[in-house]
């Protein structure tokens, strides 16, 4: 049997399994867990705790090296623009340096870097011949990444991240 709205009043039926019933399923009984089961939850979650707190630590320190990847190949492309805007410029590395100092300034162990050859950052610059045998420049990036969080037997130290692009010099 149903609720029947009567002048904004709702009639209830006599028993509640009538309501039940009527629409082919059964009430809903809440029931008490046998001693033996209490805590079980408590338990389970302690166990998978660690390894959902390991998945998450993984996926940001992934995170952090893919932003270092990209940041990296950008730095290598802002280079090799500068340096292929001129024939006289096609193989200067110190004010590709500077570029790529700039484009990699939110990376760690960038802001305090003086020049580029050192151990954080190498930056190089040359001259060549390109693909289709006209003049070009190739601008080589190097950054040894800091460890955020060494997870032993996967990422125990610092990455190198290399990146080499090369364009053609405007005439």
């Amino acid at each position: 049997m149903r609720s029947l709205p009567i002048l904004s009043r709702w009639v209830q039926p006599a028993q509640p399994e009538e309501c039940c019933r009527s629409m082919g399923t059964e009430p809903v009984v809440p029931t008490r867990r046998k001693r033996s089961e209490r805590g079980s939850a408590l338990i389970e979650m302690a166990l998978i705790c660690p390894w959902f707190l390991f998945l998450f630590v993984g996926v940001v320190d992934m995170g952090f090296f893919t932003y270092s990847l990209i940041a990296v190949e950008n730095a290598a492309r802002v280079g090799a623009a500068y340096t292929s805007g001129n024939p006289l410029v096609a193989a200067d590395t110190a004010n590709a340096c500077i570029k790529v100092r700039k484009e990699l300034a939110m990376l760690p162990g960038v802001a305090g870097v003086a020049g580029c050859s050192n151990s954080t950052l190498t930056v190089t610059a040359a001259s060549v011949t390109g693909p289709d045998s006209q003049p070009a420049t190739s601008v080589s990036v190097t950054y040894q990444s800091a460890g955020l969080i060494p997870i032993p037997g996967l990422l125990t130290g610092r990455l190198n991240f290399t990146r080499n692009v090369q364009m053609r010099v405007k005439p």
